[in-house]
């Protein structure tokens, strides 16, 4: 039998929960009102606004898998920056490589030792051969795109509905109703993004042959498995059908690699043998400390050395003064020579699968219609009965008020989840205890949507 929340109770519970944590954090409710004066909404982001709790709670300090709130309160963090800090909070080979580069200059414009084995691990894991820094994914990305054009001279690019790829203009693009057009609370687009844009739906191969037969999309930006609107995995066979169609059709194809490096030390790139074009990366290899890189193979090379206007190169749209900075190449090296390393992923991969095990299991249990989906190092589990195969599935299965609930009811016992889906994250220092305190409060919680 499938059990069925009562919507009633479930805002009385709600009602409950935030009281519980207003009363438990009377110094972050503090901090929260003065930092209305000057920041907007209170927060250096607004879309830190998005924290199930009536306020955020405010960060003292966070080390290797926990957070500890101003307020004193303890949390198992799952959420890990939403990959940002992947390496948990602080690991100590990126915190000494810091200090030390810190103390010997932090950036100048100019490369360092450290970028040519930053450089050379990349190559080694992702199997490209040039590799170029940034300071986020957005920007990885937006220059990738960029160079796709700038080499195919083709005007369009084309993304998954509701895919995820930082701030890039063309990429916040959606399908209403059947129709592509801007994403909701899309901010300003410069252009409608269906001027610049093809979107399409994960796992549809006719919908994508039919957008790439005309020949005027430069790129096929991508993240190998879908994970910002839930975990959405290829289909049997997709990737080689998207390899050989982009190919066929001479279209670049952009690999972003940048949550799904929860896969294995080359991301799925590395753990699926793909072959892309490019593959861009950011938040979690420098453990914390803006960094990004975008990669290419020679052919790709060649075309940019064809025609580039190097007079130009500070001011072409690609770049940025602080990009491969010192402190953020110390900040990679440390990250992929001694945290993010093959035994890393052999201790976290496991506990994902423990977690992901656990929420099942509770699933079963109380007959909940939920899928619980793994990736490498990642789980999250999703309110509908069936895994979803594309991103516009995924979205119609959204629930705001259970999702707002679940998160708040986890916070309030020590669990730090994601605050824009149900995603858990395994730090390199977590056990199997903190897996298992997750499994028991997500237990309770099931109990008390049906009690």
């Amino acid at each position: 039998m499938t059990a069925i929340i009562n919507r009633d109770r479930l805002a009385g519970l709600q009602a409950r929960e935030d009281q519980l944590f207003t009363r438990r954090h009377p110094r972050s409710q503090a901090l929260f009102q003065q930092a209305r004066a000057h920041m907007l909404d209170g927060v250096p982001m607004n879309w830190m606004t998005r924290w199930s709790s009536p306020f955020p709670p405010f960060v003292a300090e966070a080390h290797g898998p926990r957070v500890t709130c101003v307020d004193g309160h303890e949390y198992v963090d799952f959420c890990l920056g939403d990959t940002g800090a992947m390496t948990g909070h602080s690991p100590a080979a990126a915190v000494e490589a810091i200090r030390a580069q810190a103390a010997r200059g932090i950036t100048t414009m100019l490369p360092t030792e450290d970028a040519i084995w930053v450089a050379g691990e990349l190559s080694r894991r992702f199997g490209l051969q040039y590799w170029q820094l940034a300071l986020t994914a957005t920007d990885a990305n937006r220059f990738a795109v960029r160079l796709a054009r700038h080499v195919t001279r083709r005007p369009k690019i084309l993304v998954y509905n509701y895919c995820y790829h930082g701030s890039v203009d063309e990429t916040i693009i959606t399908i209403n109703d059947g129709v592509p057009g801007p994403k909701p609370g899309n901010a300003g687009p410069p252009v409608d993004p269906t001027v610049t844009t093809k979107v399409i739906e994960w796992n549809d191969l006719d919908a994508l042959e039919r957008a790439l037969a005309p020949g005027d999309v430069a790129c096929v930006l991508a993240e190998p498995a879908m994970t910002n609107i839930g975990i959405v995995l290829p289909d049997e066979g997709y990737h080689e059908a998207l390899r050989r169609l982009t190919r066929d059709t001479g279209t670049l194809l952009v690999i972003d690699e940048t949550h799904t490096i929860c896969a294995g030390p080359g991301g799925c790139t590395g753990a699926w043998g793909l072959d892309p074009d490019m593959v861009t990366l950011g938040k979690p290899i420098g453990s914390g400390v803006p960094c990004a890189v975008y990669g290419f193979g020679q052919a790709l090379a060649d075309l940019i050395h064809a025609d580039w206007d190097y007079h130009a190169a500070d001011e072409c749209g690609i770049g940025g003064t602080l990009a491969g900075n010192a402190l953020s190449v110390a900040a990679m090296r440390a990250t992929l020579g001694e945290v993010l390393t093959e035994i890393t992923y052999a201790h976290t991969i496991p506990l994902a699968e423990r977690w992901s095990d656990g929420v099942h299991d509770v699933i079963e249990e109380f007959g909940l219609p939920w899928v619980v989906t793994r990736l490498g190092c990642r789980a999250e589990y999703w309110p509908r009965p069936a895994p979803p195969k594309n991103g516009g599935e995924a979205a119609a299965a959204e629930d705001e008020q259970l999702d707002r609930y679940l998160h708040l009811f986890m916070l309030n016992r020590g669990i730090l989840m994601t605050p824009f889906h149900n995603m858990a994250l395994i730090a390199p220092q977590a056990t199997a205890d903190d897996v298992d305190h997750h499994t028991e409060v997500f237990r309770e919680a099931a109990g008390s949507l049906l009690s």
